[in-house]
């Protein structure tokens, strides 16, 4: 079976004879692949009225179980300081979290959910996974397995590691 991707790896191969298309084919494929699960991901967080981003930061709060520092915060879902401030703002805005300076430390603060911002969470994270398995319900369970070892090799291999 062939997908989009083999479509642009034919008309290189056919203008570019000279050159290796694997890692392109590759690579084109992860980035499509994210546009399409991020659009899946997207359609269902609306259905909650939030944003893929706004899951991501109240989910990264209730499974660390306590409140975090806005530096571990950004750590965490990969933004910098500034966009995490801008989304903490919205956030705080909306009532699911609240912002307090640490004690003994003026210049951090701790950011917590909200009960509202809890329950919001607790709402949406069984079908957040249910939609992760429809996603992936294309392959079979020894593929998905193969899939999670490989992308676990290919972040590692990029820096990606606590």
């Amino acid at each position: 079976m062939r997908d989009a991707v083999d479509d642009f790896l034919d008309q290189w191969a056919a203008q570019r004879t000279d050159l290796d298309l694997d890692a392109m084919g590759a690579i084109g494929r992860i980035l499509r692949l994210s546009r399409l699960v991020s659009t899946h991901l997207k359609d269902y967080f609306a259905q909650y009225g939030m944003e893929t981003w706004e899951f991501d930061v109240l989910a990264t709060l209730r499974r660390s179980g306590r409140p975090l520092t806005a530096k571990s915060l950004a750590a965490s879902v990969m933004i910098g300081s500034a966009a995490l401030t801008n989304r903490i703002d919205r956030l705080v805005a909306r009532g699911l979290v609240t912002r307090e300076a640490v004690p003994g430390d003026r210049r951090s603060l701790h950011i917590a959910l909200t009960d509202e911002g809890r329950d919001l969470v607790d709402r949406t994270v069984e079908g957040h996974v249910q939609n992760q398995r429809k996603i992936l319900s294309g392959l079979e369970d020894a593929d998905r397995e193969d899939l999670t070892r490989i992308l676990r090799g290919l972040l590692v291999s990029l820096g990606d590691t606590r």
